[in-house]
């Protein structure tokens, strides 16, 4: 018989849970920009990179398949809130980079989020936040430590 699991994994699947409702939430949060939680997520990451970021760059960063970060430039482009432009390093490469129309948007979206992120938070101290942070990066890194122990495992 397996061992009854404990509170740690009762923490894991209730952070998952959890990261599943914040995600779901978000999701309404957007909708009235129609955007995407990842859409806005991609544009966050180039807010702040006037030679912006190559596709490859924004999959890593969204923890994605680069076919599916292609996917949401896509339709950002589409819509005129980013555009791609020829690497100077590599004319094989595309940067992608912020329109005006994107960078708009964002002001319009981006005090709005942050006052969503905290009103969410709002009964937290702001020492139990920083220990939270630093107890769930503790546990990413724990996380990516033993990836290659499960990967290599067989049932």
């Amino acid at each position: 018989m397996p061992p009854t699991p404990g509170p740690r994994y009762e923490a894991l699947l209730e952070l998952l849970r959890t990261a599943d409702t914040v995600w779901q939430t978000s999701r309404v949060f957007f909708a009235r920009w129609d955007l995407s939680p990842s859409q806005f997520n991609l544009l966050n990451l180039l807010a702040d990179q006037a030679a912006g970021r190559s596709q490859s760059e924004l999959s890593r960063a969204l923890i994605m398949h680069r076919s599916n970060a292609t996917g949401l430039v896509d339709r950002l482009e589409q819509r005129g809130l980013v555009r791609r432009t020829e690497s100077a390093q590599d004319r094989r490469a595309w940067r992608v980079v912020l329109t005006p129309a994107g960078r708009r948007l964002l002001a319009r979206i981006l005090p709005r989020y942050h006052e969503a992120a905290e009103a969410v938070g709002d009964f937290i101290e702001a020492a139990e936040a920083r220990a939270l942070i630093h107890t769930l990066r503790q546990l990413g890194d724990r996380a990516r430590q033993l990836a290659p122990r499960y990967a290599r495992s067989r049932a």
